[in-house]
Protein backbone atom coordinates (compact mmCIF):
# COMPACT_ATOMS: atom_id res chain seq x y z
CA UNK A 1 0.00 0.00 0.00
CA UNK A 2 1.41 3.12 -0.95
CA UNK A 3 0.75 6.15 1.29
CA UNK A 4 4.18 8.51 0.88
CA UNK A 5 2.19 11.87 1.08
CA UNK A 6 2.96 14.07 -0.92
CA UNK A 7 3.19 18.23 -0.16
CA UNK A 8 1.35 20.35 -2.55
CA UNK A 9 2.15 23.69 -1.10
CA UNK A 10 0.35 25.58 2.11
CA UNK A 11 -2.16 22.92 4.06
CA UNK A 12 -2.51 20.78 0.75
CA UNK A 13 -1.71 17.14 0.51
CA UNK A 14 -2.22 14.55 -1.97
CA UNK A 15 -1.31 9.95 -1.37
CA UNK A 16 -2.08 7.36 -3.87
CA UNK A 17 -3.78 4.82 -1.52
CA UNK A 18 -4.14 1.33 -2.98
CA UNK A 19 -6.81 -1.42 -1.58
CA UNK A 20 -6.00 -5.10 -2.15
CA UNK A 21 -8.85 -6.65 -3.90
CA UNK A 22 -8.72 -9.49 -1.46
CA UNK A 23 -9.06 -8.09 1.52
CA UNK A 24 -12.55 -5.76 -0.28
CA UNK A 25 -13.99 -9.35 -1.12
CA UNK A 26 -13.15 -11.19 2.02
CA UNK A 27 -14.71 -8.22 4.48
CA UNK A 28 -18.31 -8.66 1.89
CA UNK A 29 -17.70 -12.05 2.24
CA UNK A 30 -17.96 -12.00 6.17
CA UNK A 31 -20.91 -9.25 6.20
CA UNK A 32 -22.88 -11.05 3.57
CA UNK A 33 -22.60 -14.08 5.78
CA UNK A 34 -23.50 -12.65 8.99
CA UNK A 35 -26.75 -10.15 7.61
CA UNK A 36 -27.81 -13.96 5.73
CA UNK A 37 -28.57 -14.87 9.16
CA UNK A 38 -30.67 -12.29 9.46
CA UNK A 39 -32.36 -11.68 6.19
CA UNK A 40 -35.82 -11.49 5.42
CA UNK A 41 -37.14 -11.66 1.61
CA UNK A 42 -40.49 -12.17 0.54
CA UNK A 43 -41.40 -16.38 0.20
CA UNK A 44 -38.51 -17.32 2.48
CA UNK A 45 -38.22 -17.55 5.96
CA UNK A 46 -35.70 -15.19 8.14
CA UNK A 47 -32.31 -16.40 7.53
CA UNK A 48 -32.95 -18.61 4.97
CA UNK A 49 -32.70 -16.58 2.14
CA UNK A 50 -29.89 -18.09 -0.33
CA UNK A 51 -26.79 -16.69 -0.23
CA UNK A 52 -26.52 -15.64 -3.63
CA UNK A 53 -30.00 -13.46 -3.22
CA UNK A 54 -28.68 -11.85 -0.84
CA UNK A 55 -25.11 -10.95 -2.49
CA UNK A 56 -27.53 -9.38 -5.50
CA UNK A 57 -29.85 -7.44 -3.09
CA UNK A 58 -26.95 -5.81 -0.49
CA UNK A 59 -23.95 -6.85 -2.27
CA UNK A 60 -22.74 -3.30 -3.84
CA UNK A 61 -24.22 -1.10 -0.69
CA UNK A 62 -21.61 -3.59 1.23
CA UNK A 63 -19.14 -3.39 -1.12
CA UNK A 64 -19.01 0.64 -0.94
CA UNK A 65 -18.99 0.58 2.77
CA UNK A 66 -15.90 -1.43 3.27
CA UNK A 67 -14.50 0.49 0.29
CA UNK A 68 -14.88 3.69 2.06
CA UNK A 69 -14.11 2.27 5.44
CA UNK A 70 -10.72 0.46 4.29
CA UNK A 71 -9.74 3.79 2.22
CA UNK A 72 -10.30 5.69 5.24
CA UNK A 73 -8.06 3.34 7.04
CA UNK A 74 -5.65 3.65 4.84
CA UNK A 75 -5.66 7.65 4.41
CA UNK A 76 -5.30 7.55 9.04
CA UNK A 77 -2.41 5.08 8.65
CA UNK A 78 -0.58 7.48 6.10
CA UNK A 79 -1.20 10.70 8.02
CA UNK A 80 -0.59 8.64 11.60
CA UNK A 81 3.33 7.57 10.25
CA UNK A 82 3.49 11.83 9.28
CA UNK A 83 1.85 12.81 12.57
CA UNK A 84 -0.85 14.92 10.34
CA UNK A 85 -4.49 15.53 11.03
CA UNK A 86 -7.20 15.48 8.61
CA UNK A 87 -9.02 18.56 7.94
CA UNK A 88 -12.31 18.30 6.20
CA UNK A 89 -12.96 15.90 3.94
CA UNK A 90 -10.57 14.17 1.16
CA UNK A 91 -11.56 14.41 -2.42
CA UNK A 92 -10.96 10.63 -3.56
CA UNK A 93 -10.33 10.20 -7.33
CA UNK A 94 -10.01 6.23 -8.80
CA UNK A 95 -6.89 5.90 -10.70
CA UNK A 96 -6.91 3.09 -13.82
CA UNK A 97 -7.01 -0.67 -12.46
CA UNK A 98 -3.40 -2.26 -13.01
CA UNK A 99 -3.07 -6.02 -13.59
CA UNK A 100 -3.57 -7.33 -9.94
CA UNK A 101 -7.07 -6.22 -9.92
CA UNK A 102 -6.57 -4.14 -6.54
CA UNK A 103 -8.33 -0.90 -6.00
CA UNK A 104 -6.18 2.30 -6.01
CA UNK A 105 -7.17 6.00 -5.43
CA UNK A 106 -5.53 9.23 -5.45
CA UNK A 107 -6.67 11.47 -1.90
CA UNK A 108 -6.32 15.05 -1.75
CA UNK A 109 -6.68 16.73 1.35
CA UNK A 110 -5.56 19.23 4.12
CA UNK A 111 -4.32 18.80 6.73
CA UNK A 112 -4.24 21.17 9.98
CA UNK A 113 -1.90 23.67 10.80
CA UNK A 114 0.75 24.02 12.91
CA UNK A 115 0.31 26.59 15.58
CA UNK A 116 3.30 28.21 17.46
CA UNK A 117 2.52 31.37 19.79
CA UNK A 118 6.18 32.22 19.96
CA UNK A 119 7.18 34.74 22.77
CA UNK A 120 4.20 36.85 23.88
CA UNK A 121 6.15 39.19 25.96
CA UNK A 122 5.96 41.61 23.02
CA UNK A 123 2.49 41.12 22.49
CA UNK A 124 0.12 44.20 24.36
CA UNK A 125 -3.41 43.73 25.46
CA UNK A 126 -5.41 45.94 27.48
CA UNK A 127 -6.96 44.96 30.57
CA UNK A 128 -9.85 46.71 31.28
CA UNK A 129 -10.96 47.86 34.78
CA UNK A 130 -14.31 49.94 36.58
CA UNK A 131 -14.92 49.96 40.00
CA UNK A 132 -18.52 50.84 41.10
CA UNK A 133 -19.05 53.70 43.24
CA UNK A 134 -22.50 54.37 45.86
CA UNK A 135 -23.10 57.28 42.83
CA UNK A 136 -23.08 54.66 40.26
CA UNK A 137 -25.65 52.22 42.38
CA UNK A 138 -27.83 56.35 43.34
CA UNK A 139 -27.61 56.43 39.40
CA UNK A 140 -28.64 53.02 38.85
CA UNK A 141 -31.90 53.04 41.06
CA UNK A 142 -32.89 56.20 38.79
CA UNK A 143 -32.59 53.74 36.20
CA UNK A 144 -35.00 51.72 37.76
CA UNK A 145 -37.40 54.31 38.59
CA UNK A 146 -37.72 55.48 35.22
CA UNK A 147 -38.38 52.32 34.03
CA UNK A 148 -40.94 51.51 36.38
CA UNK A 149 -42.37 54.81 36.38
CA UNK A 150 -46.26 55.29 35.86
CA UNK A 151 -47.46 57.97 33.26
CA UNK A 152 -49.47 60.94 33.95
CA UNK A 153 -51.61 63.30 31.13
CA UNK A 154 -50.91 67.02 31.19
CA UNK A 155 -52.02 70.02 29.25
CA UNK A 156 -48.57 71.40 29.52
CA UNK A 157 -45.58 72.07 26.40
CA UNK A 158 -43.83 69.02 25.94
CA UNK A 159 -40.45 68.40 27.64
CA UNK A 160 -37.69 66.05 28.00
CA UNK A 161 -38.91 63.13 30.02
CA UNK A 162 -42.06 63.24 28.51
CA UNK A 163 -43.67 60.48 26.31
CA UNK A 164 -45.54 61.94 23.54
CA UNK A 165 -47.89 60.62 21.20
CA UNK A 166 -48.61 61.80 17.69
CA UNK A 167 -49.38 61.24 13.83
CA UNK A 168 -47.21 62.16 11.38
CA UNK A 169 -46.64 62.33 7.64
CA UNK A 170 -43.71 63.20 5.63
CA UNK A 171 -43.00 63.84 2.65
CA UNK A 172 -39.70 64.20 0.05
CA UNK A 173 -40.61 66.12 -3.23
CA UNK A 174 -44.01 66.10 -2.55
CA UNK A 175 -44.14 62.43 -2.59
CA UNK A 176 -44.52 59.90 0.50
CA UNK A 177 -41.87 57.70 1.39
CA UNK A 178 -42.06 53.95 3.00
CA UNK A 179 -41.71 55.03 7.07
CA UNK A 180 -42.79 58.68 6.57
CA UNK A 181 -46.04 58.11 8.06
CA UNK A 182 -47.50 57.10 11.46
CA UNK A 183 -50.54 56.91 13.71
CA UNK A 184 -50.19 56.77 17.32
CA UNK A 185 -46.75 56.86 17.44
CA UNK A 186 -44.84 56.99 21.31
CA UNK A 187 -41.85 59.18 21.62
CA UNK A 188 -40.11 59.94 24.70
CA UNK A 189 -38.02 63.09 24.21
CA UNK A 190 -34.77 63.11 25.53
CA UNK A 191 -33.45 59.67 24.65
CA UNK A 192 -32.36 60.42 21.38
CA UNK A 193 -34.10 57.69 19.69
CA UNK A 194 -35.38 59.90 16.70
CA UNK A 195 -33.66 62.58 14.94
CA UNK A 196 -32.85 65.44 16.71
CA UNK A 197 -34.75 67.42 14.31
CA UNK A 198 -37.88 65.63 14.57
CA UNK A 199 -37.85 65.04 18.86
CA UNK A 200 -37.17 69.34 18.72
CA UNK A 201 -40.37 70.24 16.49
CA UNK A 202 -42.17 68.15 19.13
CA UNK A 203 -40.69 69.48 22.11
CA UNK A 204 -43.07 72.51 23.21
CA UNK A 205 -46.00 71.25 21.63
CA UNK A 206 -48.82 70.86 23.57
CA UNK A 207 -51.80 68.07 23.30
CA UNK A 208 -54.10 69.13 20.10
CA UNK A 209 -51.44 71.58 18.55
CA UNK A 210 -50.08 70.51 14.95
CA UNK A 211 -47.10 71.60 13.09
CA UNK A 212 -45.06 71.55 9.77
CA UNK A 213 -41.03 71.31 9.50
CA UNK A 214 -38.17 70.12 7.39
CA UNK A 215 -35.31 67.58 8.15
CA UNK A 216 -32.54 66.41 6.40
CA UNK A 217 -31.56 62.78 6.85
CA UNK A 218 -28.06 62.62 7.59
CA UNK A 219 -25.71 61.51 5.13
CA UNK A 220 -24.72 58.29 7.11
CA UNK A 221 -28.89 57.61 7.34
CA UNK A 222 -29.28 53.60 7.49
CA UNK A 223 -32.11 53.47 4.82
CA UNK A 224 -30.17 54.03 1.70
CA UNK A 225 -32.26 55.74 -0.25
CA UNK A 226 -33.37 58.83 2.49
CA UNK A 227 -29.64 59.19 3.04
CA UNK A 228 -28.93 63.24 2.30
CA UNK A 229 -32.80 63.76 1.53
CA UNK A 230 -34.51 66.64 2.97
CA UNK A 231 -38.12 65.73 3.88
CA UNK A 232 -41.03 67.98 4.74
CA UNK A 233 -43.03 66.62 7.73
CA UNK A 234 -46.57 67.46 9.13
CA UNK A 235 -47.13 66.41 12.70
CA UNK A 236 -49.95 66.34 15.07
CA UNK A 237 -49.06 66.15 18.95
CA UNK A 238 -52.25 63.90 20.36
CA UNK A 239 -50.85 63.29 23.89
CA UNK A 240 -48.36 64.05 26.41
CA UNK A 241 -47.65 62.06 29.58
CA UNK A 242 -45.34 63.51 32.00
CA UNK A 243 -43.26 60.50 34.09
CA UNK A 244 -44.67 59.40 37.94
CA UNK A 245 -41.26 57.85 39.48
CA UNK A 246 -41.86 55.34 42.23
CA UNK A 247 -40.72 56.89 45.55
CA UNK A 248 -37.30 54.75 46.91
CA UNK A 249 -39.55 53.39 50.02
CA UNK A 250 -39.85 50.25 51.46
CA UNK A 251 -42.35 49.16 49.00
CA UNK A 252 -40.08 50.32 46.59
CA UNK A 253 -37.41 47.99 47.81
CA UNK A 254 -39.37 44.99 48.20
CA UNK A 255 -40.00 45.48 44.25
CA UNK A 256 -36.38 44.89 44.31
CA UNK A 257 -36.10 41.41 46.07
CA UNK A 258 -35.84 42.99 49.47
CA UNK A 259 -38.59 40.79 51.45
CA UNK A 260 -38.39 42.83 54.45
CA UNK A 261 -38.71 46.34 52.82
CA UNK A 262 -34.88 47.31 53.76
CA UNK A 263 -33.50 50.39 51.85
CA UNK A 264 -29.82 49.65 52.96
CA UNK A 265 -30.30 45.86 52.11
CA UNK A 266 -32.16 46.99 48.97
CA UNK A 267 -28.80 49.27 47.60
CA UNK A 268 -26.60 45.85 49.46
CA UNK A 269 -27.90 43.90 47.23
CA UNK A 270 -28.18 46.11 43.86
CA UNK A 271 -24.38 47.00 44.13
CA UNK A 272 -23.19 43.25 44.57
CA UNK A 273 -25.44 42.73 41.45
CA UNK A 274 -24.24 45.82 39.69
CA UNK A 275 -20.23 44.52 40.88
CA UNK A 276 -21.41 40.73 38.86
CA UNK A 277 -22.11 42.81 35.69
CA UNK A 278 -19.72 44.89 35.47
CA UNK A 279 -17.00 42.13 36.15
CA UNK A 280 -19.14 40.07 33.60
CA UNK A 281 -18.90 43.33 30.94
CA UNK A 282 -15.16 43.76 32.31
CA UNK A 283 -14.08 40.29 31.47
CA UNK A 284 -15.51 40.44 27.56
CA UNK A 285 -13.59 43.52 26.97
CA UNK A 286 -10.80 41.96 28.04
CA UNK A 287 -10.77 38.90 26.54
CA UNK A 288 -11.50 40.42 23.19
CA UNK A 289 -8.55 42.57 23.98
CA UNK A 290 -6.54 39.04 24.07
CA UNK A 291 -8.17 37.13 21.56
CA UNK A 292 -7.62 40.26 19.11
CA UNK A 293 -4.22 40.25 19.96
CA UNK A 294 -3.30 36.97 19.76
CA UNK A 295 -5.32 36.97 16.43
CA UNK A 296 -2.83 39.51 15.29
CA UNK A 297 0.32 38.26 16.54
CA UNK A 298 0.24 34.43 15.70
CA UNK A 299 -0.08 34.08 12.40
CA UNK A 300 -0.96 30.51 10.09
CA UNK A 301 -3.16 29.48 7.56
CA UNK A 302 -6.32 28.25 7.74
CA UNK A 303 -7.69 24.89 6.03
CA UNK A 304 -10.29 25.91 3.42
CA UNK A 305 -12.42 23.26 3.93
CA UNK A 306 -13.02 24.23 7.71
CA UNK A 307 -13.83 27.42 6.36
CA UNK A 308 -16.70 25.96 3.74
CA UNK A 309 -17.98 23.68 6.54
CA UNK A 310 -18.26 26.92 8.81
CA UNK A 311 -20.04 28.40 5.80
CA UNK A 312 -22.43 25.88 5.81
CA UNK A 313 -22.91 26.05 9.90
CA UNK A 314 -23.62 30.05 9.43
CA UNK A 315 -26.12 29.35 7.16
CA UNK A 316 -27.69 26.71 8.00
CA UNK A 317 -28.66 28.43 12.14
CA UNK A 318 -29.36 31.52 10.31
CA UNK A 319 -26.17 33.69 12.02
CA UNK A 320 -26.10 37.37 11.54
CA UNK A 321 -23.47 36.89 9.15
CA UNK A 322 -25.00 34.91 6.76
CA UNK A 323 -26.88 37.85 5.18
CA UNK A 324 -23.92 38.94 3.86
CA UNK A 325 -22.13 39.37 0.41
CA UNK A 326 -20.42 35.63 -0.16
CA UNK A 327 -17.10 37.44 0.33
CA UNK A 328 -17.88 38.99 3.59
CA UNK A 329 -19.21 35.77 4.82
CA UNK A 330 -16.35 33.63 3.77
CA UNK A 331 -14.07 36.43 5.92
CA UNK A 332 -16.18 36.24 8.72
CA UNK A 333 -16.13 32.38 8.57
CA UNK A 334 -12.55 32.02 8.37
CA UNK A 335 -12.22 34.60 11.37
CA UNK A 336 -14.07 32.00 13.05
CA UNK A 337 -12.03 29.02 12.40
CA UNK A 338 -8.68 30.73 13.13
CA UNK A 339 -9.78 32.29 16.43
CA UNK A 340 -11.23 28.66 17.36
CA UNK A 341 -8.20 27.00 16.16
CA UNK A 342 -6.35 29.33 17.85
CA UNK A 343 -8.27 28.95 21.13
CA UNK A 344 -8.05 24.98 21.06
CA UNK A 345 -4.28 24.69 20.67
CA UNK A 346 -3.33 26.87 23.28
CA UNK A 347 -5.59 25.48 25.69
CA UNK A 348 -4.72 22.17 24.88
CA UNK A 349 -0.66 23.21 24.63
CA UNK A 350 -0.40 24.89 28.13
CA UNK A 351 -3.55 22.58 29.84
CA UNK A 352 -6.08 25.00 30.15
CA UNK A 353 -9.11 23.04 30.71
CA UNK A 354 -10.93 23.75 33.42
CA UNK A 355 -10.71 22.00 36.55
CA UNK A 356 -14.03 20.52 38.36
CA UNK A 357 -13.83 22.88 41.44
CA UNK A 358 -14.00 25.87 39.05
CA UNK A 359 -17.03 24.34 36.90
CA UNK A 360 -18.78 24.38 39.85
CA UNK A 361 -18.08 27.48 41.70
CA UNK A 362 -19.14 29.20 38.33
CA UNK A 363 -22.45 27.46 38.25
CA UNK A 364 -22.71 28.04 41.77
CA UNK A 365 -22.06 32.02 40.69
CA UNK A 366 -24.47 32.08 38.48
CA UNK A 367 -27.43 30.54 40.21
CA UNK A 368 -26.84 33.46 42.67
CA UNK A 369 -28.60 35.85 40.26
CA UNK A 370 -31.72 33.26 40.21
CA UNK A 371 -34.50 33.28 42.93
CA UNK A 372 -33.55 29.76 43.79
CA UNK A 373 -29.88 28.91 43.41
CA UNK A 374 -30.40 25.29 44.63
CA UNK A 375 -32.52 24.49 41.43
CA UNK A 376 -30.68 26.38 38.91
CA UNK A 377 -27.38 24.40 40.13
CA UNK A 378 -29.15 21.12 39.77
CA UNK A 379 -30.54 22.21 36.53
CA UNK A 380 -27.26 23.40 35.24
CA UNK A 381 -25.04 20.07 36.35
CA UNK A 382 -27.75 17.56 34.73
CA UNK A 383 -27.71 19.00 31.65
CA UNK A 384 -24.46 17.97 29.79
CA UNK A 385 -25.15 20.52 26.85
CA UNK A 386 -25.51 23.07 29.40
CA UNK A 387 -22.86 22.23 31.68
CA UNK A 388 -20.40 22.47 28.20
CA UNK A 389 -21.15 25.91 27.40
CA UNK A 390 -19.93 26.81 30.77
CA UNK A 391 -16.40 24.52 30.55
CA UNK A 392 -16.18 26.35 27.01
CA UNK A 393 -16.17 29.82 29.16
CA UNK A 394 -14.22 28.95 31.79
CA UNK A 395 -11.70 27.78 29.12
CA UNK A 396 -11.41 30.72 27.61
CA UNK A 397 -11.12 32.45 30.70
CA UNK A 398 -8.31 30.47 31.63
CA UNK A 399 -6.65 31.63 28.72
CA UNK A 400 -7.12 34.92 28.56
CA UNK A 401 -5.51 34.54 32.50
CA UNK A 402 -2.57 32.71 30.60
CA UNK A 403 -2.56 35.08 28.21
CA UNK A 404 -2.22 37.95 30.93
CA UNK A 405 0.74 36.36 32.44
CA UNK A 406 2.70 36.01 29.34
CA UNK A 407 1.79 39.40 27.20
CA UNK A 408 2.16 43.30 28.37
CA UNK A 409 -0.77 44.64 30.07
CA UNK A 410 -2.15 48.03 29.80
CA UNK A 411 -4.98 48.84 32.16
CA UNK A 412 -7.77 50.96 30.61
CA UNK A 413 -9.86 52.58 32.93
CA UNK A 414 -13.84 52.61 31.67
CA UNK A 415 -16.59 55.08 32.93
CA UNK A 416 -19.44 53.43 34.61
CA UNK A 417 -22.01 54.35 32.40
CA UNK A 418 -20.07 53.77 29.05
CA UNK A 419 -19.46 49.92 30.26
CA UNK A 420 -23.09 50.00 30.87
CA UNK A 421 -24.14 51.65 27.95
CA UNK A 422 -27.45 53.73 27.58
CA UNK A 423 -30.05 52.75 30.46
CA UNK A 424 -33.42 54.32 30.09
Amino acid sequence: MQTDIQDLGGLQRRVDLTVASSDIEAEVSQRLARMARQATLPGFRRGKVPMKMVAASYGSRIQAEVMREKLGSALSSALDSRKLRLAGTPRLEPKPADTSGDFSFCATFEVYPEIDPGDLSSVQVSRFTCPVSDADVDSTIEVIRRQRATRLEVQRPAADGDRVTVDFHGTVDGQPFEGGEAKDFSITLGQGRMLPEFEQAVRGLRAGEEKSFALSFPADYPVQKLAGLRAQFALNVKLVEEPQLPDVDSAFARALGAADGDLARMRTDLRANLEREVLSRLQARTRDSVLGALDRNIRFEVPQALVEEEVQRMRSSHAPEAAAAEGDLQEAARHRVRLGLLMGELIARNRLQPRQEQIRAAVESIAQSYEKPAEVIQWYLGNRERLAQVEAGLAQDNLVAWALQHARIADVPVSFDELMGARN
